[in-house]
């Protein structure tokens, strides 16, 4: 079978088990498990076993769990919540106030979270109730809150920045430091792109009154709920920049902080530690999973010859590799759009 053949079977597989509802990592390795079946034999099913092994039995993945359990802690805890009030005391009545705030917080809690889905869940729970009850339209509501969440793939603590590290033999302690820079940017492009689109079209975020607020007030609010996050972010990431930690250690020290933290604040509960563990689990049982699935795709690829036939084509390609990049990035990134109509109700 041609190697296009080959690869279009399995994307066309992966399509179907997800469309099933099937969860994405248990039919990540179901493809490849009848992918090996028929292309490699019963044999392939040995080689596959020692695929997942190496695959996850490396030191580099092990602050995933830990990094997971601080995002975790964070949104169980419900610290977020004081913390987005205060920085919303502080933007005023700026335009499109509310997807600002979404912007700022999200940039300040990925730096506390290495998960994407407690991030985005943090300010989908606080903020959207909110946005729909201002009269937010989606793109206006939906589309920031998406856009930031996901600044916790960039921003250290990153678990997915650990797996990519993890698959592509890069230094884990670089890959996280060097997410600062594009992550802080993504998060000020957002915040222009709020203001510069509400400036334009103001119905996409109805402006409404804003209780007033002393200077002293923010200064307290502030002094309470914000600087004790630094803390946390200085033991991950300050404690790797100044080279007195590894990643592991960094991620260790993380968790301890927020654990610290949270006790600090009287929300440390067994239900509430009970609540994180089992979410901590549940997350890295599937990012583990998908870790043993991609390294069994690539090898099926290799060994089908796939991965030679798709290179070809890209190298043979009349177009500059910056082309091929920026296709790349706008294919994966971009604000959600869609009628109101689609709003939870």
């Amino acid at each position: 079978m041609e190697w296009w053949g080959v690869l279009g079977l399995f994307i066309l597989g992966l399509l179907m088990v997800l469309a099933s509802g099937f969860p994405i990592a248990f039919g990540f390795l179901l493809i490849n498990l009848v992918g090996i079946l028929i292309f490699m034999g019963p044999m392939g099913l040995q080689q596959m076993t020692l695929q997942i092994f190496s695959s996850l039995s490396t030191f580099a993945l092990t602050p995933i769990p830990l990094f997971i359990l601080m995002g975790e802690l964070m949104f169980h805890s419900g610290i977020a919540n004081n913390t987005i009030d205060v920085i919303d005391k502080w933007l005023g009545r700026l335009p499109g106030r509310l997807s600002l705030l979404a912007a700022g917080a999200g940039v300040l809690f990925a730096a506390l979270s290495g998960s994407t889905l407690a991030n985005t869940a943090m300010l989908g729970t606080v903020l959207l109730p909110e946005m729909r009850r201002r009269g937010y339209k989606t793109s206006m509501a939906v589309g920031p809150i998406i856009g930031v969440g996901g600044l916790a793939m960039l921003i250290p603590p990153s678990s997915l920045a650990v797996v990519l590290a993890s698959i592509g033999h890069i230094s884990v302690g670089k890959i996280l430091v060097g997410g600062v820079i594009p992550g802080l940017l993504l998060g000020a492009f957002t915040a222009v792109y709020v203001i510069v689109r509400c400036w334009l079209d103001p119905s996409l975020a109805p402006h409404y009154e804003v209780a007033g607020t002393t200077f002293r007030q923010k200064i307290t609010g502030t002094i309470k709920y914000v600087l004790p996050l630094g803390f946390i972010i200085f033991m991950v990431l300050g404690l790797m920049l100044l080279g007195v930690a590894t990643p592991t250690e960094a991620a260790s020290t993380g968790a301890l902080a927020t654990i610290l933290v949270t006790a600090v604040y009287g929300r440390l509960t067994w239900k509430m530690i009970k609540a994180s563990l089992i979410g901590t689990l549940d997350i890295s049982i599937m990012v583990f999973m998908i870790i043993a699935a991609s390294n069994t795709f690539s090898s099926l690829l290799a060994f089908t010859g796939a991965t030679q036939g798709l290179l070809g084509v890209v190298e043979n390609l009349s177009v500059s590799p910056l082309v091929v990049l920026i296709g790349m990035q706008f294919s994966e990134y971009s604000f959600y759009e869609a009628p109101d109509s689609l709003w939870p109700r």
